[in-house]
């Protein structure tokens, strides 16, 4: 595994990337990748993370990261009269 991220940090730092953009972009991914497993539920996710909920809320908004596209679409209950 380690290697594998030396490998991408190396594709980052070859393209340019800044430090400040590589964090976000790790930081973003895992983020998602974790709130995916989990179904969009912050709490469990903020548990799989180890942060608070609250810490994992503000980390969602800061990074623009849309729940609506993580979280399953809600089904529509139709009344049969």
């Amino acid at each position: 595994m380690k290697g594998q991220l030396e490998s991408i940090v190396q594709q980052m730092y070859r393209a340019g990337m800044h430090f400040d953009e590589a964090v976000r972009e790790f930081q973003k991914t895992f983020v998602l990748i974790v709130l995916r497993q989990e179904r969009g539920n912050q709490s469990k996710a903020a548990d799989k993370l180890g942060m608070h909920r609250n810490t994992l809320h503000q980390t969602i908004a800061g990074l623009q990261i849309d729940l609506n596209l993580i979280r399953p679409a809600k089904r529509k209950l139709r009344l049969v009269a």
